[in-house]
């Protein structure tokens, strides 16, 4: 008997598959935090504007703090005597730096509007924080002759005498991050003095930097100083990261065994159900990450549950399904008669014929299929080709839109964690969807509308709109990388099924390493990663198109099949009930009939 057949006597989805794919999938949330907290995602907080307010008041000087996205007009106007408030500056946009004047019983008060970064890091290791030289002639500097100075006021002052204005178009920093002014020849500091009327003269950090702890007690990035010209190591990490992880699916492959072991009518199900559990990981880690501000301890937390797969190794045992491929028959038949013992049900008699093992041992004994045999023919190899993008596009444009979180403008623990979360209901969509609606169409229409949700979300401002339209692109994102996993198992052929999904998983792998590095390219062109990631992903849902419906049709077996699958041709009955396993030989198997015209 085939496996197929055995399973479905002994149980497709007992108690012994239901028990196995539950802690095969829990390996998924270690996998979700752990990875997504190597993929140098840069996160950009919230900014705090800071508006120094002076103005005269029954003829006293005030010097007042107002916080947050925008000033609190109400506030301005019981310090201003109940009178409204005139914005000489037009609407109340905080985004750019300059002076605002408003009107009020003790005349004109100029607000001059700074910016601070409480957050602009990465939330997940590596982070990066508000930063700026180190001006050893001012260190020891406390302000103690102005003591009308808080300690706060008194370091405000001191950037303001010694670092220049942020010069870089990319970033909001108030501060410049990698320059200073030189000092030398300057008079004395005092609050106030506006060193550029004598010197425009800066130098690099040459003593260092300092660093705005006040999201993180520790970060990667502060403790290693990769800032400035070091800021692209970060990206060169993650990159280092995923490219480890390619090398690892090479020599250890991709674990199956929670979905070989399950009947044909819970593939679908169990195939993307566990998938959950890597979204659940991830909403987790905006958890951990809102509550662990160290980043060592952060991850050491992430880590110490990837020690949980290896006590997996004594508990799970080997795929029957893979044994009998391999011809291993004996091994096989112990774990399907103890499948049959926790699923309470019976094994069937006799559980393996002697021409299916002399048919297997013949197959194992022939040549096998390799990747190469994937490009040998036109159609296959072109088919090859546009899963391999589809793949690579998926891994670029995922990873992309969770490292753009923090420029939407809310909080970045609830976006990381609504990133997440979003994931949930798209897995649901697909797991559903696919068999209502068919693979292509979802593939092409999901690849399509994600794209454009990126393209659209440069002509947003950071804030509610945008989120939603940036969860949307992840909601489509998430569903085109469930459907790949299952439209590769369906349109490549069963000899080179494994060849074919192996290297499609190889590009979502390269799409992974080169994610972080189109990161860089906004620092030449903020928008630039974003309409990368939007038009490749319009591109993909293009040329998804091409693909052929996998949905209800009899899957292609041999070489050949699978160059005639998709095309015009009629299906046999009788010679679809004697579809057999062909070897590499070049079978054609008797179901495809190719459509004669004449």
């Amino acid at each position: 008997m085939k496996f197929d057949e055995i399973i479905v006597e002994i149980g497709e989805f007992g108690r012994y598959q239901q028990r196995t794919f539950f802690l095969v999938s829990l390996v998924g949330i270690a996998c979700a935090m752990h990875g997504l907290t190597h993929v140098s995602i840069q996160w950009r907080g919230r900014h705090m504007s800071i508006v120094n307010v002076l103005f005269k008041r029954d003829g006293e000087l005030n010097d007042n703090n107002f916080f947050g996205s925008a000033v609190d007009e109400d506030q301005i106007r019981s310090l201003l005597g109940g009178q409204d408030v005139r914005w000489d500056c037009g609407p109340r946009n905080f985004r750019s730096t300059g002076k605002i004047a408003i009107e009020g019983p003790g005349g004109i008060a100029d607000f001059t509007k700074g910016v601070k970064d409480n957050a602009e890091n990465r939330i997940m290791a590596p982070w990066e924080s508000d930063h700026w030289c180190v001006v050893p002639e001012l260190q020891n500097e406390d302000c103690a002759r102005w003591p009308e100075l808080s300690p706060e006021k008194c370091d405000a002052a001191k950037k303001d005498a010694s670092i220049p204005p942020q010069s870089s178009t990319t970033r909001s920093y108030k501060y410049d991050n990698c320059l200073r002014y030189n000092l030398t020849g300057i008079p004395p500091f005092y609050p106030g003095i506006d060193t550029s009327d004598y010197t425009n003269d800066t130098l690099q950090c040459d003593y260092g930097w300092m660093y705005d702890t006040s999201q993180y007690k520790s970060t990667i990035t502060n403790e290693f100083d990769l800032v400035c010209s070091k800021s692209s190591v970060t990206n060169l990490m993650a990159s280092i990261y995923f490219a480890g992880l390619f090398v690892g699916s090479l020599v250890f492959g991709c674990y199956r065994i929670a979905t070989e072991l399950v009947g044909p009518s819970f593939r679908t199900v169990t195939g993307i159900g566990k998938s959950f559990f890597w979204a659940f990981g991830f909403m987790l880690l905006a958890l951990l990450a809102f509550l662990i501000r160290d980043w060592f301890i952060l991850q050491l937390v992430l880590t110490v549950p990837l020690i949980f797969p290896f006590f997996l190794i004594t508990i799970l045992k080997e795929s029957p399904r893979w044994l009998m491929a391999k011809g291993r028959f004996d091994e096989a038949e112990v774990i399907i008669k103890d499948i049959a013992r926790v699923n309470k049900t019976k094994v069937p008699e006799p559980l393996f014929e002697e021409s299916e093992k002399i048919e297997i041992l013949e197959t194992n004994q022939a040549k096998q299929a390799t990747i190469l045999d994937l490009f040998r023919t036109p159609t296959l190899r072109w088919r090859t080709l546009n899963m391999m993008f589809s793949w690579f596009v998926n891994s670029i444009v995922y990873y992309g839109l969770s490292l753009s979180t923090s420029d939407l403008g809310s909080n970045d623990y609830v976006a990381f964690f609504l990133s997440g979360l979003v994931e949930v209901p798209a897995y649901l969509w697909c797991m559903f969807g696919i068999e209502w609606l068919g693979r292509k169409p979802n593939l092409c229409g999901l690849f399509i509308l994600g794209g454009i949700a990126c393209l659209c979300t440069l002509f947003f401002e950071p804030g509610t709109a945008m989120t939603a339209i940036a969860m949307l692109g992840k909601f489509c994102i998430t569903g085109t990388f469930s459907i790949v996993f299952i439209y590769s198992a369906e349109m490549f052929p069963t000899v080179v099924r494994s060849a074919g999904v192996g290297i499609s998983s190889m590009a979502s792998r390269v799409g992974g390493i080169l994610a972080p590095l189109i990161l860089i390219l906004g620092e030449y062109w903020p928008p630039l990663p974003l309409i990368i990631f939007g038009s490749s992903a319009i591109i993909a849902g293009l040329l998804a198109l091409l693909f052929p419906e996998t949905k209800g049709k009899t899957l292609p077996e041999t070489i050949e099949e699978g160059e005639m699958f998709g095309k015009k041709q009629q299906y046999s009955k009788k010679a679809a009930s004697e579809i057999k396993v062909a070897a590499v030989s070049g079978n054609i198997n008797p179901a495809f009939e190719s459509e004669k015209t004449s």
